[in-house]
């Protein structure tokens, strides 16, 4: 559908940060958008909050898809795939936050290049939304055997092209770290990322207590190596140690 950018947000448990994140997409200067809003089974309000916003705001373009049992990131992100209409895909969590023109930069960004998959920089911010001044700056490029080393892609920051990057090649594996293993599959088949280096979105740290605790994240980039990339150990060893390299450099 020409330029229509299909957004996907996954909903679970962020009734303190949705009503921000949607007003972050609906203050966009690039309008041809609609936002899939995959609600997975939240324990708190979100659902209430969720259809009061929806309600106030009578935004067409927006539109809530509610998962049958919770079941998790990856199957709500995929969920949100197979509904979209729009040429361009965008992903952005419940809790972090777009800058106004990050849409409408990508996008010309995406078409100058002339790339399948695209991502931006980004920062860091606490629990309030506000930027701790810690800015993630991306390169140029990324391939495959640079990306093992460097997962410096962040979801709420990537766009694909689906003329070129067909739906089934995007689809989510369904495994810890789900978004690392999906730019690991995409790339490995001969695509090359494209970084955009200007910060264009907030990254809320608070409250992401799987990414925060440090053992379970060297586990799941560890896991991602040896069983879907199935890399040997040694080969593993060396890509993981310049990985933990620059995720502690992101940090500092």
């Amino acid at each position: 559908m020409g330029d229509l950018v299909s957004i996907i947000v996954p909903a679970y448990n962020v009734e303190k940060y949705i009503e921000e994140t949607l007003d972050c997409v609906r203050a966009q200067t690039y309008a041809d958008w609609e936002l899939l809003l995959v609600e997975d089974c939240s324990s708190d309000n979100s659902v209430m909050l969720i259809q009061r916003y929806l309600e106030q705001a009578n935004d067409h373009r927006i539109r809530l898809i509610r998962q049958p049992s919770n079941m998790g990131a990856a199957r709500a992100r995929n969920r949100g795939l197979n509904e979209a209409k729009g040429r361009y895909v965008a992903y952005l969590d419940g809790d972090d936050l777009w800058a106004p023109e990050k849409l409408e930069r990508e996008l010309a960004f995406m078409k100058e290049k002339d790339a399948a998959f695209v991502f931006t920089g980004y920062e860091f911010a606490d629990e309030n939304g506000v930027g701790t001044g810690k800015v993630v700056h991306v390169p140029d490029s990324l391939t495959y055997r640079q990306a093992l080393s460097n997962t410096t892609i962040f979801t709420t920051t990537v766009m694909f092209d689906t003329d070129k990057l067909p739906k089934d090649r995007l689809e989510m594996p369904v495994v810890k770290s789900e978004d690392t293993a999906l730019w690991f599959k995409v790339l490995r088949g001969g695509v090359t990322a494209r970084g955009l280096d200007e910060n264009l979105a907030k990254y809320r740290r608070a409250g992401k207590t799987l990414s925060s605790n440090k053992l379970e994240a060297i586990r799941r980039i560890w896991n991602l190596y040896r069983k879907e990339e199935k890399l040997g150990l040694c080969r593993s060893f060396w890509h993981f140690c310049f990985w933990a390299m620059r995720a502690v450099r992101r940090r500092i």
